[in-house]
């Protein structure tokens, strides 16, 4: 059995079925996903501010600039939405995805954007630069092709969860449907879809985000999935492998 295998099989034993069981069984792993989300766009994101925040609420001497510490209260109101979503089994649609969007960047719009007519929690009114060759859906057409996104991802067979993960990501992130904020929307919208179907989350690590970017072009540019599959569990791996190796030293006993 691989490690992915294992972090799947040791989340399904917890058999959660509500947010307070939910965020016993993410604990720290919903700092550390705020935080390595965050970062990937935001390199001045710390873990210690992150903690500090999802912890108490507050930091103490901060001395960065204001729209860091409002992405980071962001992402603690993206996870409670994350976790209370979940309680009431919220199926993952064009609404739940706009909240996610709006909660992660309230208050953070620049003046451009602002002045442009883009708002936080609605969809793109102007074209942004994606990937390297790529700028996204037209904004006329984000409605449309997102809605055929989340078609079909309905009546995916459990042993293709993975892999409907991260078509959703790739296609996602290709249709960039919003102003700002769409890696960081992409990504929990991609963890709730997981955790609806009974998988673990999956941390993106900040320190592997080249390889994370390559996976996205690889679809971008050639439509390939399997690179950014491949990731994907790799990241699962890593994301649980202190309980992995828990599981390994108990059973060796």
């Amino acid at each position: 059995m691989t490690d992915y295998e294992k972090a799947v099989s040791l989340w399904r034993q917890k058999r959660i079925t509500n947010d307070a069981e939910l965020a016993e069984a993410l604990n720290s792993n919903s700092i550390a996903f705020a935080y390595h989300s965050g970062k990937i766009e935001n390199e001045n994101i710390t873990y210690h501010d992150t903690r500090e925040i999802f912890e108490h609420d507050g930091v103490t001497n901060y001395t960065g600039d204001l729209r860091t510490l409002f992405e980071i209260r962001n992402a603690k109101e993206a996870n409670e939405l994350l976790l209370s979503s979940f309680n009431l089994r919220r199926a993952l649609d064009e609404s739940l995805i706009k909240e996610f969007q709006y909660q992660l960047t309230n208050n953070t719009y620049d003046t451009r954007r602002w002045q442009l007519g883009e708002r936080p929690g609605e969809y793109k009114q102007h074209d942004f630069v994606t990937g390297r060759n790529e700028v996204g859906a037209a904004p006329e057409d984000v409605q449309e092709e997102l809605t055929e996104l989340l078609e079909e991802l309905v009546d995916v067979p459990d042993d293709k969860i993975i892999t409907a993960a991260a078509y959703f990501h790739a296609k996602f992130e290709n249709i960039h449907p919003f102003a700002d904020g769409n890696g960081r929307t992409g990504r929990i919208a991609m963890n709730y879809y997981l955790l609806l179907h009974d998988h673990p989350p999956v941390i993106i690590h900040e320190e592997d985000r080249k390889a994370y970017y390559d996976a996205l072009e690889a679809w971008d540019s050639r439509q390939e999935l399997s690179p950014l599959v491949n990731y994907l569990k790799a990241q699962t791996a890593k994301t649980w492998k202190k309980q992995i190796m828990r599981h390994d030293k108990q059973k060796r006993i």
